[in-house]
């Protein structure tokens, strides 16, 4: 029994046994350092995670990131590459703690996850076909200067883990940002910089010079700018890809053998070819077909052939049937293309889908839109709220951008009926937040920075067959003008798509390749990249390359850049007929912000004891209060109506006699509203608002209660005024310094009159 117990301790004992003298033999500290124009960029290995299968330390400045990769040796039961990158942001490395109650990292924040999506597109791609082994990538912050960004380290440690691990992997890559300021290119510009750029272009590049991923926004950046951009950082790249193959060959890498790499049997391949390539042929010829009867003729050929399939071959697994067609389908649909240059819908390679625009479709919305193209529908709308209401940023994006909060957002939802299924409502997932974010960046650079208002943009996806967050960014420019927000131009998105063969001799090079305009679904899903632009009929404003070959030759990607380029101002001229630019006037039942001028003295009548007036009149009427200056407050107001409450409200709140002038040092008769056990409440007129006469100014004596002086409710006193308060406008008050006998002058005010009285 005993050694039955020891047996599974030595085996965990052996496999940390085994791990240590790998260190021991290959786990020499090394680092290499890649000269980046005036920057440095520090890539070491040997030091940290030893236990990881890869593991590397990137930093630049005084930033520094800790990328590890571990991959199983045994496969998924899932049959597709399992990979999860997960990039953290902790608190410390930024100088700080956590906010929240518990005051520890708590969940993911947006800016973890698009960073994490942002490494998985660019690694991704260099995984070998069919290896399905449960892969993941941490990326952990250890230490930020505030000045260089840690994303592009995150891209480029993770391909240095990876490279100097035994998974296998056909990298390294090489990943920087490229920021332009006065028609000159910045490598990796520092936080600073980058507020004065009108372009934040981040490029990942594989060996060749080729591109494997791209990211950009941009404030109407011109095409041959982009173009050129994109050439700087690829060339930077290479020097990252250098460097890393350097420590690669110093620590002597080799690449483990799978158990298995997943592939159809070439067998069952040829059969479904034999038996099913005419029907699959027949069904993407036939142009009359919609995304729905074509996946529904696809399916049934599928069943039909994996039956046939089953009796060739019974022994065959469930995975194999299945990829046996899905690689003869994937080859038909190629081929297709390719050879006859006709697409499954039998557009023309560069042909747009049909596109019909509406706006206004709601009148209670401030504005609305919906754009369909193809079988692809989305529906905008636009909400005003008080700036107030802009997103606060966590605490450590804060420390890396410098942006506490953002008066623009676009929120982007996609419903399981968009696909014809059935699925969870609610929440959001990674791929609904990194669509929203590519829409959000297509927009943001028209919206006017002065504008008095925190936008949100709501873009649900109620039909979809490709193409969605560039349809989002098309939906929500016709939603905005509607909405007559003075964007500075109109934008318009589209995505091209790619089908290429590889070269027999060289499978990294391309040998041809078509490039597909406003892609489908099923384009998407079997071809080789998914790049998407928007922008305005003078520049550039987003871009994300997605691609699923190992490289992307510079040549394809100004060609798609052109090719978009043209598709997006057709697009935009579509557009425009529907609508050309914003409303001249926001609609009538649109939010108003109106300033309120509150005099000092009647400041704490209207804010109210604790700010109980503020907080009643914003739930009865829904409108936002904030002080701008010492006498100002801002009024904001969902609709007009509720303005008009909120006026009413304020007015009689502040209502005062203002006719009546009250003499500093003067004597008046006091009427007794309250008693309290610090002091009285006191009116010297029946209009005004009752104020506190405190214990200390009651009588010369020190008393603990008014009572002790047989002060009684609706008794009349007689107070002395010292003017009001300079901080918070209340009246001062006294009682004690009339008690002395010498002659007053009492002065007795009403709402009509002023009567002067000797005594």
């Amino acid at each position: 029994m005993h050694l039955l117990r020891l047996g599974p301790s030595l085996a965990r004992l052996g496999v940390r046994l085994c791990h240590q003298s790998v260190y021991s033999s290959h786990g020499t500290l090394r680092n290499v350092v890649v000269d980046l124009g005036e920057k440095k960029l520090d890539i070491s290995v040997g030091k940290f995670a030893r236990f990881a299968d890869g593991a590397a330390v990137i930093q630049l400045g005084d930033t520094s990131v800790l990328v590890s990769a571990v991959s199983k040796t045994k496969p998924s039961a899932t049959q597709f590459m399992p990979l999860v990158v997960d990039y953290r942001q902790k608190a410390a490395a930024a100088g700080r703690i956590p906010t929240n109650h518990l005051r520890r990292e708590m969940g993911t924040t947006d800016n973890e996850i698009l960073t994490s999506r942002l490494i998985d597109r660019a690694i991704r791609p260099l995984f070998p076909a069919g290896y399905f082994y449960d892969t993941q990538i941490l990326c952990n912050l250890l230490a930020v200067d505030g000045v260089n960004d840690p994303d592009v380290l995150a891209i480029n440690g993770a391909s240095a883990a990876l490279a100097l691990s035994d998974i296998p992997w056909d990298g390294p890559i090489g990943a920087v940002r490229v920021g332009l300021i006065d028609r000159e290119f910045l490598v990796n510009p520092t936080r600073k910089e980058m507020t004065s750029s009108i372009l934040n272009l981040v490029v990942a590049g594989s060996p060749g010079g080729q591109v494997v991923m791209i990211e950009a926004s941009g404030e109407n950046v011109l095409q041959q700018d982009f173009c050129h951009a994109v050439k700087v950082g690829v060339k930077h790249t290479q020097q990252i890809i250098l460097a890393i193959q350097k420590l690669a060959r110093e620590q002597k890498v080799s690449k483990r053998t799978p158990v298995k790499i997943f592939s159809p049997p070439a067998d069952m391949v040829s059969h479904t070819r034999q038996s099913a390539e005419e029907r699959i042929y027949s069904v993407f010829t036939n142009f009359t077909l919609d995304k729905i009867s074509r996946d529904e003729a696809i399916n049934k050929v599928r069943l039909e052939t994996e039956e046939s399939l089953k009796e060739r071959f019974p022994h065959a697994e469930a995975y194999d049937y299945m990829e046996s067609f899905n690689t003869v389908s994937k080859e038909v649909f190629r081929n297709l293309v390719l050879n006859e240059y006709r697409r499954c819908d039998g557009r023309a390679l560069t042909a747009l889908r049909d596109i019909s625009c509406d706006v206004d479709l709601f009148k209670p919305l401030h504005g609305s839109a919906l754009f369909q193209r193809g079988q692809t529908q989305v529906l905008c709308s636009v909400t005003f709220d008080s700036l107030q209401s802009s997103i606060k940023t966590d605490i450590v994006t804060t420390a890396l951008s410098g942006i506490k909060d953002k008066n623009f957002m676009l929120h982007y939802e996609f419903p399981p009926y968009a696909t014809n299924e059935v699925g969870k409502v609610g929440g959001i997932n990674r791929r609904e937040l990194g669509h929203g974010a590519l829409a959000e960046k297509s927009l943001r650079s028209i919206i006017p920075k002065d504008f008095p208002f925190t936008i949100r943009v709501t873009a649900e996806v109620l039909e979809s067959n490709g193409s969605s967050s560039m349809a989002s960014a098309c939906a929500g420019s016709l939603a905005l003008m509607d909405a007559g927000v003075p964007i500075s131009s109109a934008v318009a998105g589209v995505a091209i798509g790619l089908i290429s063969k590889p070269n027999p001799d060289k499978p990294a090079e391309i040998q041809d390749y078509r490039l597909l305009t406003d892609i489908l679904g099923i384009e998407d899903y079997l071809g080789d990249m998914d790049f998407k632009l928007s922008g305005t009929a003078k520049g550039i404003t987003a871009l994300q390359a997605d691609v699923k070959i190992p490289g992307l030759p510079l040549k394809v990607v100004m060609e798609a850049i052109q090719q978009a380029t043209t598709a997006k101002r057709e697009i935009l001229g579509i557009m425009s007929q529907t609508i050309a630019k914003p409303r001249a006037n926001r609609k009538k039942n649109g939010p108003l912000v109106e300033n309120v001028r509150v005099p000092v003295s009647r400041r704490a009548r209207f804010v109210g004891p604790g700010g109980y007036n503020l907080r009643r009149l914003q739930a009865e009427t829904g409108v936002t209060i904030s002080q701008v200056d010492e006498e100002t407050f801002s009024v904001f107001a969902p609709t007009p109506g509720a303005m008009n409450e909120a006026q009413e409200f304020i007015n009689e709140i502040c209502k005062d006699d203002q006719d009546l002038q009250l003499e500093f040092g003067a004597v008046y008769t006091a009427t007794i509203m309250e008693i309290r056990d610090i002091g009285v409440m006191v009116k010297l007129y029946p209009n005004m608002s009752a104020v506190l006469l405190h214990n200390s100014q009651l009588d010369n004596k020190r008393i603990k209660h008014p009572s002790a002086l047989g002060l009684e409710v609706g008794q009349q006193i007689q107070v002395k005024y010292f003017g009001r308060d300079p901080t918070d406008g209340r009246m001062r008050l006294s009682r004690k310094v009339l008690q002395s006998p010498a002659a007053i002058v009492v002065k007795t005010l009403n709402e009509n009159q002023s009567i002067t009285m000797g005594v």
